[in-house]
């Protein structure tokens, strides 16, 4: 720990003022986020005891007095006042003193530095050494620390004092201004000091609090310019009034300044205790239990789509209250129950890789019923999705798991899939639906049904009968089917229907939607085309849009995920295309949002009013107006951040991988992207959608180029205009994304453009250059708080990832050139970066399919069956040849360690699923080949640094890669008959340090027969591996050669 604070965060430190003087406000963009960053990095490694604040400055005082470095010193400052503000009441000031050696080596001047402009964000920065100073001076003075500073204010920070002083005893009103930061100074400086904080304070609240039609949220650099300590405070007293509004139970919306406040605050990753774990753990219980529907809404609403990194913990955790709150909310609450549903289903698709590993997955099998959804099979498909999506790109381990939870959601919504998407499954959850095939009705069966109840509603006139019957829970959920004919036959809805659907309530109406989805297939497919399929489309846009029964996402959704094959699949995505495409309603919707509105919601203040307006312009019912006029339960909630096109994504987002199983519809989703592609400027993970599509669907793609190319295009297309340049892909890339298409047969004949191995070193350069912090980035800086990605490192590697696997290539092709980027480009790399070249190259190898890897696998073979290797030509031996500096000093050829190096840092970033494939690799590929000693030498070198990282993960597959090395060796050993071996004690050696660190006795049964036949020399080297006695040893049958 201690050489992490010299060499980590000190080192980090005197890095950044040694490049940074104090800057102008026109400076401040360029060093702002490695600040921003450093801060946030110190206040969570000192708050949680991973570093020692005294030991941390007293080494930033080292090493600035050894390289004399005074630049910089205020953003250092505003550094330490985070930490020293928000601890300084708990711990003693003697925990503080030797802050005061850097006041003395940074500050010699004399003479009093002015006072700064106020109007700039860098004002703060500038007066933080005061700040610090004063928060010391009044530990000093308090009852309870017996220790004094013993030394007087510094001079040159005398007029900052007196600023500070004089405006805490000013009556002079205070401005929530960007362009005014006094109130942020007073905060910094009075934090804690509760007399004096609570008038700047108070006026913050009061200006977010100050009715519902204040829209306009603190701006984010004044967010910014507050310490920890401060947005600690204010975050507090947003909940406190938010948790009393709740109790008071007044139903009165919150103020939208407030709840936008709010969420700005919820991005800053030190405030994660009052933050996002209050939000999760205080906030929405505390709503929730005086039923606040209101507010509730209002806080799901934020969540949804203003948070953007919350940690697999508290998503997992809200995914639970949500599973909770859907069985205790009226069922008649319509638009808080598509917020619910809406809510979980943005959780359920964002689920990864983290949340289904330990800790967490301890949590979510611990009460799998809590993930389960009773009444909603769409989310309980979406969830399958996801895990089958997450299994197919970490290859993590489910056998211990996996069945218990698909038993569980087939208990509770029995279904099965189509074909189409069987096959894309992982084989794990693919026989589970195999071997479980849930019954379903024929459509001509539904059909029957279907008329046999409109029959029965035609028949009835006494209302409490109607709704007594079609209400009841053991009808059939054909009501909507019911709907259709009567707009079918009669062009209106008899207003007895929306007591009936009140009456069914909003979690009960989906197997309604179900049922509904089904007869309109049957429907459509039977209605001979031309004006029958106009009225149809007519009749579910006036059920949607006039009616306001089912909402667009919703039918969408359902529509997308019936487990249709064949002709039925094909009349289904046909349904689908119309109701997105030919009424106007929605795709007008769209087009108004898309042009008139921003995703970067944090850098507007008018965001609100701008929504508002367009809700106006196309309010959102979530029931038809008589019902709403008469049922309690469907008053409307306020919306302050979503709509029906935000709440389509998810719902977008599973119907182009849909279209993507089906081939055969796949041609009719140009149009629907043309159309609707736009949305996608506002998805919050766009680039990881388009990541999980590609890996996801590899196998299905590979033959595709052109809806592979159209797939990227569409995305890239949609954030064109509100990303910086070159954000994400390289220029040639974005050429060819932009270039006009070729007719379709050109486009499959390989008529296109096809990137060289130049175009991989660039793109591999461009991650490393990077990932080692190169200066100028290739990227431009971005706010990585409301980005996808939470820093700069992962957001290359992703978009590295996505562009390899989109480019017009076959995976083959793809995976030769990334290794020759090593192998081939060495002379091109810049010296002494050439091991974060094969880091980087590691890195992108394990975020790809299988497919890319044949390469890498049949490099390895090559390797080991090299004449090099079979007839070993060197005076050196192996261990010089494979060790790195050796190589290179002695001017051995570098291939060998070269490609060593490509293998370890390969296997040291593999999935988990990855990493286990490597026995059964080893035993198939590689043991065939494998005759000679410099052979299995170099197998060692291979796989040696792997074998620790097998022992934690996955121990099985380390006792069968054991198994495989001893076979090896036996098979070497008789190969050479009564030629001596030459490095018998180094290959010993090996052996004996797998059992004592690694596999104990667990192999030792298998390897003994193994043993046995080996040359007695070899024998009795192993002897303390197996417990041979000398007997045995020195009496069995040496081994007879193998003819070659």
């Amino acid at each position: 720990m201690e050489e992490y604070e010299k060499n980590g965060a000190s080192h980090h430190g005197v890095s950044n003022v040694d490049e940074n003087g104090t800057p102008s406000q026109e400076e401040l963009g360029v060093t702002h986020w490695m600040w921003h960053h450093l801060s946030s990095q110190t206040i969570y490694f000192v708050l949680f005891q991973f570093a020692s604040f005294p030991h941390l400055v007293h080494s930033l005082h080292e090493k600035l007095m050894e390289k004399n470095l005074r630049k910089g010193r205020d953003h250092l400052m505003w550094v330490l006042l985070q930490f020293v503000s928000g601890s300084i009441q708990k711990n003693p000031l003697s925990e503080f003193l030797p802050v005061l050696k850097l006041f003395d080596f940074l500050y010699p001047e004399k003479e009093p530095f002015p006072v700064p402009d106020i109007s700039h964000a860098i004002c703060v920065h500038q007066m933080a050494a005061t700040c610090i100073w004063m928060h010391l001076a009044k530990k000093a003075v308090g009852p309870q620390d017996q220790t004094t500073l013993q030394r007087a204010f510094p001079n040159c920070l005398r007029l900052h004092y007196e600023f500070l002083l004089q405006q805490s005893q000013s009556s002079t009103s205070l401005n929530v201004s960007s362009n005014d930061y006094r109130l942020a100074l007073l905060c910094n400086a009075y934090s804690t000091t509760p007399d004096i904080l609570t008038r700047p304070m108070n006026i913050v609240l009061e200006t977010i609090q100050k009715s519902v039609v204040s829209s306009s949220p603190l701006a984010l650099p004044l967010l910014d310019s507050l310490t920890v300590h401060s947005k600690m405070s204010l975050i507090h007293g947003i909940v406190t009034g938010i948790i009393k509004s709740a109790t008071l139970k007044t139903n009165n919306p919150l103020p939208p300044a407030l709840v936008e406040t709010y969420s700005r605050l919820l991005v800053y990753v030190e405030l994660e205790l009052l933050g996002i774990k209050g939000f999760i753990g205080q906030l929405l219980p505390s709503v929730f239990k005086p039923q606040a529907w209101v507010i509730l809404h209002t806080l799901l609403e934020m969540f949804s789509y203003r948070l953007h990194h919350v940690l697999p913990q508290y998503r997992v955790q809200l995914l639970s209250h949500l599973h909770g709150l859907s069985e205790v909310v009226q069922s008649n609450q319509t638009q808080l129950n598509l917020c619910i549903e809406n809510a979980a289903l943005r959780l359920i698709m964002g689920l990864g890789s983290a949340e289904f590993q330990q800790p967490h997955l301890t949590r979510l099998l611990s009460d799998p019923k809590s993930f389960v959804w009773k009444e909603s099979e769409e989310l309980n498909r979406a969830f399958i999705l996801t895990l089958a999506r997450t299994i197919n790109i970490t290859g993590i381990d489910t056998s211990s798991w996996c069945g218990e939870i698909l038993r569980l959601i087939l208990q509770a919504t029995p279904h099965q899939w189509s074909p189409n998407t069987l096959t894309c499954f992982p084989p794990a959850i693919a026989e589970h639906f195999t071997q479980s095939k849930a019954t379903r009705e024929s459509k001509q069966q539904l059909k029957n049904a279907v008329d046999q109840e409109y029959s029965r509603w035609s028949g009835m006139n006494n209302e409490s009968e109607i709704v007594n019957h079609f209400a009841m829970p053991g009808t059939p959920p054909l009501f909507l089917c019911i709907v259709w004919r009567m707009l079918l036959e009669t062009e209106h809805v008899n207003p007895i229907a929306y007591t009936v659907l009140d009456k069914i309530g909003a979690r009960a109406l989906s197997s309604h939607i179900r049922y509904f989805c089904d007869f309109l297939v049957y429907e459509f497919a039977n209605s001979g085309g031309g004006q029958h399929v106009n009225k149809f489309v007519e009749i579910v846009n006036d059920i949607v849009w006039k009616y306001n029964i089912v909402t667009i996402d919703k039918l969408i959704l359902c529509l997308a995920l019936r487990p249709l094959e064949g002709n039925e699949a094909q009349v289904c995505f046909y349904i689908i295309q119309l109701l997105l495409l030919k009424p106007q309603e929605f795709r007008s919707r769209v087009q108004e949002f898309v042009k008139e509105h921003s995703p970067d919601h944090w850098r507007q203040n008018g965001w609100h009013d701008k929504h508002q307006a367009f809700l106006r312009k196309y309010p959102e019912k979530f029931g038809p107006d008589s019902m709403a006029d008469s049922m309690s339960g469907s008053g409307h909630l306020p919306v302050y951040f979503g709509n029906v096109c935000l709440r389509f994504l998810p719902v977008f987002d599973i119907v182009i991988h849909r279209y993507i199983e089906i081939p055969s519809v796949a041609k009719s989703l140009d149009s629907i992207l043309d159309h609707l592609g736009g949305l996608y400027k506002f998805h919050d993970r766009p680039i990881s959608y388009l990541y999980q599509s590609l890996h996801y669907y590899d196998k299905k793609l590979s033959d595709r180029l052109p809806l592979k190319r159209r797939i990227a295009s569409f995305i890239f297309q949609a954030l064109k205009d509100v990303r910086p340049k070159n954000w994400c892909f390289t220029e040639a890339f974005q050429q060819y994304l932009n270039s006009t298409p070729r007719s379709m047969q050109q486009q499959e004949e390989g008529q296109t453009w096809q990137p060289d191995l130049e175009h991989f070193v660039r793109l591999v350069g461009r991650l490393v250059e990077t990932i080692t912090n190169k200066s100028p980035c290739p990227f431009p800086q971005m706010d990585w708080r409301f980005n996808e990605f939470p820093n700069m490192g992962t957001h290359a590697l992703y978009v590295t990832v996505v562009e390899i696997l989109a480019l017009p290539i076959s995976p083959q092709i793809a995976g030769t050139a990334l290794i020759d980027t090593v192998l081939k480009g060495y002379p091109l790399i810049e010296y002494g970066s050439i091991y974060d070249w094969i880091n980087a190259l590691g890195l992108i190898l394990a975020a790809l399919p299988e497919s890319y890897w044949s390469p890498f696998y049949d490099r390895c073979d090559q390797m080991l069956d090299n004449p090099v290797l079979t007839h070993w030509p060197y005076k050196a031996n192996p261990f010089q040849v494979f060790n790195w500096k050796e190589a290179l000093h002695y001017h051995h050829d570098p291939q060998w360690v070269q490609f060593l190096a490509i293998c370890h840092s390969v296997w040291h970033h593999a999935t988990p699923g990855q990493i286990a494939l490597l026995p059964s690799f080893v035993a198939e590929k590689l043991k065939p080949l494998i005759k000679k000693e410099e052979q299995i030498l170099f197998l060692f070198h291979m796989i040696g640094p792997s074998l620790q990282r097998l022992h934690t993960e996955n121990v099985g597959a380390l006792v069968g890669l054991t198994l495989e090395l001893y076979a090896i060796l036996e098979q070497v050993d008789r190969y050479y008959g009564n030629t001596p071996l030459k490095h018998m004690d180094m290959i010993c050696d090996l052996l004996y340090h797998i059992k004592y660190m690694f596999t104990g006795d667990q192999v030792k049964t298998s390897i003994e027969p193994m043993i046995k036949k080996m040359r007695p020399v070899l024998r009795a080297r192993l002897r303390y591996i197996t417990h041979l006695s000398m007997e045995e040893i020195r009496y069995s049958n040496p081994p007879s050669a193998l003819t070659s």
